[in-house]
């Protein structure tokens, strides 16, 4: 897998897949694509900017243009649909290995689909990610690599340091 790409099955992949190419030509990373309810079904989609920047409300407006237009030619879901377009967030989900590797050092909890020596939900310390894992250095000190393919859903904790970083990427832009 490659470390730019979040990890989705299903239909959130196919519209991952549908999706990306789009956001990389306008400048934008995909973080997450999540597809919510059935009568309507509620398209989220998460984005960076490609040059660290923040996103806007007009980064925002544009993604949503461009994604409901490749969306409605590609057609993934054949009722009708809603799009919801928004920036990942200071207390940002990590669905990449970039992630995982860019927020080392801060706290971060995660939850497997499949219980790793009989846990599913894990909290502690961003070590990074590489190959098949992610990995966590637990409260009490103990590190554990976390089975990519395995993690449902893994989101930084918002803390003062988590704040004071991004306050100060910031004020560096």
């Amino acid at each position: 897998m490659d470390d730019d790409l979040p990890l989705h099955t299903g239909l959130e992949a196919r519209i991952a897949g549908i999706i990306a190419p789009t956001l990389g030509g306008m400048g934008y990373e995909l973080v997450r694509v999540v597809v919510m309810g059935t009568n309507k079904p509620t398209v989220q989609i998460m984005a960076d900017r490609a040059d660290g920047e923040l996103i806007t409300v007009e980064d925002c407006e544009a993604i949503s243009r461009a994604v409901g237009a490749v969306m409605d030619v590609e057609d993934p879901i054949k009722s009708e649909w809603m799009l919801e377009v928004s920036s990942a967030g200071i207390d940002r989900p990590l669905t990449r290995r970039k992630d995982w590797n860019r927020f080392i050092g801060h706290r971060a909890r995660a939850e497997l689909a499949e219980p790793l020596a009989g846990q599913k939900r894990f909290a502690g310390v961003v070590l990074g990610a590489e190959g098949d894992f992610a990995r966590l250095r637990l409260d009490d000190g103990a590190e554990v690599a976390l089975p990519w393919a395995d993690l449902r859903r893994a989101k930084l904790v918002l803390t003062d340091a988590l704040i004071d970083a991004t306050a100060r990427k910031n004020a560096t832009n």
